[in-house]
């Protein structure tokens, strides 16, 4: 099925007076499992009944108030949470094509207007009016038994990819955004700074293009960790082999990092940044211009979807090792204040299955 680009994407869905549970974060701190009405395929949306969920960083900061979108009014709380999903079809609306009803999808993040120069251009995922699905404008979240979308922000999965890789999509598309935009080529030695989710990812997508990587984790625990999930050459920076990289990739929170990413990085190459630090970074632009090094930003895995799915789908990339647990909605809170469920394994990523009370599979 053919997915349209830069179609405007309407408000949030209608609602049901049915109810269905969905987790809900009320400020701080505040969260739990509440009965909220079941939304309605409008004109042009689907409704997908939801299978898996990964919590995310992102949402973490929800969790703790400190996401830069409630201080600048595009957040607000109660507040949905949950974008990177994948769910059965259940409902379409008018103007959709029926062949979409019990497909497993997954869909965009990012549902720009439609009408602005940017979506118009292919660049929805960078509108200033866009809505982000459990992030931005209100738009409801997955951590839910239902989520209505736009069909035009839908991708079908393939049945080579399951719940565990389809809820892993648009994690894998960031970091597969960040990997084409270090430009690198079979041989090329890079560092992918960060084990978490999207460090290993890109790590992975990058060895799968015949580069030889290295990451670097905060503590000795975090690099053996990578090392269980198959990194072959992980450290701490201490550690670091003294060698030329040819690009380097920041997938960190860490405001220390960025300036030390562009001394790391081969004269003329490549640093991408796709990590976030809670306060101010700097690089020194000198640095940047006499080492003549391109510098790129990756925002959203919006352009890079269908080539994670493709990736996912050939047994190039295998992402399914990435998620420790899988666990229900009343544990979500547990995770986002930062506790692994009992019996975790090595990976950074959890996993929810909505249409479970407890641990799931």
């Amino acid at each position: 099925m053919k997915r349209t680009q830069a179609q405007p994407t309407g408000q949030p869905a209608l609602m049901s007076t049915d109810l269905m549970r969905a987790f809900v974060v009320r400020g701080p701190g505040d969260c739990g499992v509440e009965r909220v009405p079941v939304p309605v395929a409008g004109p042009g949306h689907v409704v997908v009944d939801v299978e898996r969920v990964g919590v995310c960083g992102t949402d973490a900061e929800f969790f703790t108030g400190t996401m830069a979108y409630l201080r600048d009014g595009h957040a607000a709380y109660p507040m949905r949470l949950g974008h990177e999903w994948c769910g059965l079809v259940s409902e379409v609306g008018t103007g959709v094509d029926p062949a979409w009803l019990g497909r497993r999808v997954t869909a965009d993040t990012m549902l720009g207007c439609g009408d602005c120069h940017r979506c118009l251009g292919g660049r929805q995922h960078v509108c200033e009016r866009r809505y982000e699905i459990g992030i931005r404008g209100g738009w409801p979240g997955a951590l839910a038994e239902r989520l209505a979308v736009p069909a035009t922000a839908l991708h079908a999965l393939p049945d080579s990819v399951g719940v565990v890789a389809g809820a892993l999509v648009e994690p894998g598309g960031n970091a597969l955004r960040a990997v084409q935009a270090a430009d690198l080529r079979p041989g090329m030695r890079a560092i992918v700074w960060g084990p978490g989710a999207i460090g290993l990812l890109a790590a992975r997508f990058a060895a799968a293009q015949g580069v030889e990587v290295h990451v670097v984790g905060p503590s000795t625990e975090a690099v053996e960790r990578a090392r269980e999930l198959g990194v072959e050459h992980a450290w701490t920076i201490d550690r670091l082999p003294a060698q030329p990289y040819d690009a380097v990739i920041d997938a960190t929170n860490a405001a220390e990092v960025p300036p030390a990413a562009l001394d790391l990085v081969e004269p003329g190459r490549r640093v991408v940044y796709i990590g976030l630090a809670s306060v101010p970074s700097a690089i020194d632009t000198r640095t940047l211009v006499l080492k003549d090094v391109t510098a790129v930003g990756v925002l959203s895995a919006s352009p890079a979807l269908a080539g994670a799915i493709e990736h996912y789908a050939s047994g190039l990339v295998d992402p399914e090792p990435l998620v420790a647990a899988t666990v229900g909605l009343e544990d979500v809170g547990e995770v986002l204040a930062g506790r692994r469920p009992a019996g975790a394994g090595p990976g950074p990523k959890i996993h929810v299955d909505p249409r479970t009370d407890g641990p799931g599979q």
